[in-house]
């Protein structure tokens, strides 16, 4: 697409998102059906059809839960923090960009990821146990220059989404809401303990309107407080009325383990954030990474089948609560498997250091030594392309927790290193860690997936796709 086209086709996407919140009294169906078409005329077949009418069948459903959910967003949520929200992850990132990285993937025949998490730094406020993210050490930092660098190469190849961690992102949060006024046609995510949110900064976020946070919660705060020190808890409960009274996008990121897992699950909890104003909560299987990691802690196969059902259950069309469920490790069918290794997304630790997935960290190739495109096409890369999916089981999607064997043997083949600069983990301790885990959780998975419908999800090996037309 020309740039004249690309800047009139968000001009057009920018027009009917500005007749929803126009008339979100008075006609708000109306404005909403209007997007869903234009929605359809700009991507035709890129999404089955079916999806455009069951959006528009959920449209005009107002007493549906989840329309009941969108017009609660709508009514809450600040107006140009919603249309720059839309504006650059629905059509910036989920249309536009969805379409470009679809030609540059075949055009460089590797992996170009929908999203790209960086670290802008290691250091963090907090000192909580068992934090993988501790084992870069405190010191490292991705510049400015650095993070800018990585957007700008990252928007030629149609990325448009970033999301950051850490260490607390928010300690270079000035940095951040420079990101955001510069490339403001990009949406920004940001995972965070929550501690370093105030008044100036939401003002701040409001101001920019294209960043929105994840809070990291464990459950209640005796839980929560073990884990990540006296007070925090009630910290995060503040910079969530920050957050909601000022109209922000936000959610939670919970790790789930052996220990916490009925907990952050529980009715109890999801009525609390809801309450605060969480719109999603992120829910992340506990992976056992770093030479201090607990493989305790990894939840049974029984708690993993809880999981999946209770993450259903709340989802639902109907009945379960109003928020937005994801589960990083159950999701698979949705995404067809592992996303990882630039298939959809990949992670820039605070290094430099280009690595297939946050939980995996190894590398050979560093953005401060090559270009994001030579980074992209990385051995250790195209090794994860040539094996994705690493099962046909998507509730066994990584090639480290449920197939540690894969995992092994592409560091092997490919020479990837450690990146991990405090203390380096090889391959075959952490991988040991899961073999026990995978061949218990193997029956299950199996019975899970021949039991109960998943969706199908059309699965896009580039590299297969590429051999057959040719």
């Amino acid at each position: 697409m020309s740039t004249l086209s690309h800047k009139a086709a968000r001009g057009a996407y920018g027009t009917a998102i500005d007749m929803v919140l126009r008339h979100m009294n008075k006609d708000r169906e109306k404005g909403m059906l209007q997007l869903v078409d234009l929605t359809e005329r700009y991507m035709g077949s890129h999404f089955d059809s079916k999806n455009y009418e069951a959006a528009r069948c959920m449209i005009k459903d107002p007493e549906s839960k989840w329309m009941k959910y969108i017009n609660r967003l709508l009514d809450e949520v600040d107006p140009y923090v919603i249309r720059q929200s839309a504006l650059n992850l629905g059509y910036e990132a989920g249309l536009y960009g969805t379409k470009t990285i679809r030609e540059m993937r075949k055009k460089y025949d590797c992996n170009i990821p929908w999203l790209i998490l960086m670290d802008p730094t290691s250091a963090c406020n907090l000192h909580c146990t068992g934090c993988w993210a501790a084992e870069y050490g405190n010191r490292l930092n991705l510049t400015f220059d650095e993070l800018d660098g990585i957007i700008t190469q990252g928007k030629e190849l149609g990325i448009y989404f970033y999301m950051y961690t850490g260490g607390e992102p928010l300690v270079r949060k000035a940095d951040i809401i420079k990101l955001c006024e510069k490339h403001n046609d990009c949406a920004f995510h940001a995972f965070t303990n929550g501690t370093l949110v105030d008044e100036a900064f939401c003002e701040d976020m409001r101001r920019v309107g294209n960043l929105s946070l994840s809070i990291s919660l464990e459950g209640f705060e005796e839980v929560n407080d073990f884990r990540r020190g006296n007070g925090v808890f009630d910290k995060v409960m503040h910079a969530m009325d920050l957050l909601k009274q000022s109209g922000q996008i936000f959610g939670t990121s919970i790790c789930y383990t052996s220990k916490n897992i009925d907990t952050v699950t529980s009715d109890e909890f999801l009525d609390l954030i809801i309450e605060k104003g969480c719109r999603f909560t992120w829910y992340f299987h506990y992976m056992p990474v770093g030479n201090d990691a607990a493989p305790e802690l990894l939840p049974t196969k029984e708690q993993r089948e809880y999981m999946y059902h209770r993450i259903r259950e709340i989802r639902a069309m109907e009945g379960g609560k109003p928020i937005y469920a994801m589960d990083f490790q159950n999701d698979g069918e949705f995404v067809g498997g592992c996303i990882a290794g630039g298939r959809n997304y990949c992670h820039i630790n605070p290094n430099g250091d280009v690595e297939p997935c946050v939980f995996i960290h190894y590398s050979s190739a560093n953005i401060r030594e090559v270009s994001l495109l030579d980074a992209l096409r990385q051995p250790l890369f195209m090794a994860y392309r040539d094996n994705q999916p690493f099962n046909g089981n998507h509730l066994r999607p990584c090639p480290m927790l449920e197939n540690p064997e894969i995992l092994m043997r592409m560091v092997k083949e490919t020479g990837a290193k450690s990146t991990d600069l405090k203390s380096p983990e090889t391959v075959e301790h952490l991988c040991g860690k899961c073999h026990e885990y995978a061949e218990n959780w193997k029956e299950t998975a199996e019975k899970i997936w021949e039991e109960n419908p998943h969706h199908k999800m059309n699965y896009e090996n580039y590299k297969q796709s590429h051999k057959s037309a040719s």
